[in-house]
């Protein structure tokens, strides 16, 4: 196993903080996962994309799951104003329903109320229908507490007492060690599970993959089209994000990222169809993800944005598809995969990014403009 999979700091960090988890800690929230009929998710942020974009793998493979469902509150299916209230209603509907949550902190407010109503049924009904899983840095939180009374907490290192610099190289931008952490490791739990393989198999996985992403990020991170994705961040223009399905999700974590930094040049990030998404105008960017590369919709976003002389830029898994080709710019992830099989495209794209509002930053401090921490921190206190 290489201890330095990438010239990036805070990517050896997460491979690091994965593979110090002790197997008897995660196997009980593997075998949870595992059992469960229905996985509801539970987060804040970029927490919850990175637990979306993971669990969305379920409803990808399409084999081997036993109908496994997947929701979030905010689903139409989800049958209530409240975990409370919905909790009812998933009783009779399945045998094992599991409250899966991603919390950094552990202060997120979001899963802690949900972890609140829940247990709170169970106590009150003394219902076995249903668990709790908990990813979190901090293990002494009221979430961890009501979770561990009621299922089972993973402590996954995130940055630590690293105090803000501006080695975002090093330590990431805030919550990255965290949550792309959470990404891959749970996405390797979903793999382990669709291939029958023992917890203690997971970690392989995850060093496998580390391996193939240390790669990917450095052939990319200093190429001709990561300088001309800087070139163009660093001027005066509107930023769009989009993708469908899992690579939504992926494409909302860069995004919350680039809207820390772009915001305080005074430009905007949006997300392709948002509620708030103006026409684009001639120079801005659009950033599209899709693992096929013939995703209608995505290819639909990408002649608009070029009709207005716009730039694309595409992430994709395949060269010869129609994204890749009409793209302005593009970044292939190549990966052989079965149909039904969960992928692995989506966590290389999220790596694979991360570095790109860590290049902007460093960018910007060669001009003289140095964004310190604690204004990155600002934004995201006030929009999330």
């Amino acid at each position: 196993m290489k201890s330095k999979v990438s010239s990036l700091g805070y990517v050896n960090r997460i491979q690091e903080n994965i593979l110090s988890i002790k197997k008897k800690e995660l196997a009980p929230l593997y075998e949870e996962i595992k059992s469960a009929d229905c996985i509801i998710c539970s987060g804040s942020g970029r927490s919850l994309y990175s637990l979306n974009a993971a669990m969305s793998q379920i409803a990808l493979a399409t084999a081997g799951w036993r109908n496994k469902i997947v929701l979030t509150p905010d689903d139409p299916g989800f049958p209530g104003k409240s975990m409370y209230d919905a909790a009812p209603d998933f009783e009779r509907r399945y045998k094992k329903t599991l409250l899966l949550m991603n919390s950094g902190s552990g202060f997120s407010e979001d899963p802690l109320v949900m972890a609140q109503d829940l247990a709170k049924y169970i106590d009150e009904k003394k219902s076995n229908h249903f668990s709790m899983g908990l990813l979190t840095s901090a293990t002494e939180t009221p979430l961890a507490q009501i979770t561990q009374a009621h299922g089972q907490v993973v402590q996954l290192k995130g940055r630590g007492k690293l105090k803000p610099s501006f080695e975002y190289a090093e330590t990431g931008m805030m919550g990255d060690i965290f949550e792309l952490g959470t990404l891959e490791l749970l996405n390797s739990m979903i793999e382990a599970i669709y291939r029958n393989l023992d917890v203690d198999e997971i970690f392989p996985l995850c060093v496998e993959e580390f391996e193939r992403i240390g790669e990917m990020i450095d052939s990319n991170v200093n190429s001709e089209t990561y300088v001309q994705l800087v070139d163009l961040l660093e001027k005066r223009t509107n930023l769009f994000f989009g993708g469908r399905g899992t690579a939504n999700e992926i494409a909302k974590m860069t995004a919350v990222r680039m809207f820390h930094i772009k915001s305080f040049l005074g430009d905007n990030v949006y997300m392709t169809r948002g509620v708030n998404t103006p026409h684009p105008r001639a120079g801005d960017l659009e950033i599209l993800l899709s693992c096929s590369g013939e995703t209608r919709p995505v290819l639909l976003w990408q002649e608009v944005l070029q009709k207005f002389n716009g730039t694309v830029f595409a992430i994709t898994s395949n060269a010869e598809s129609t994204l890749a080709k009409k793209a302005d710019l593009k970044i292939i992830l190549p990966e052989e995969a079965k149909p039904s099989f969960p992928r692995r495209f989506y966590t290389r794209a999220a790596y694979v990014l991360s570095p790109l509002p860590v290049k902007l930053a460093e960018r910007l401090g060669e001009r003289g403009l140095n964004l310190p921490e604690y204004i990155i921190s600002w934004y995201h206190s006030v929009t999330q």
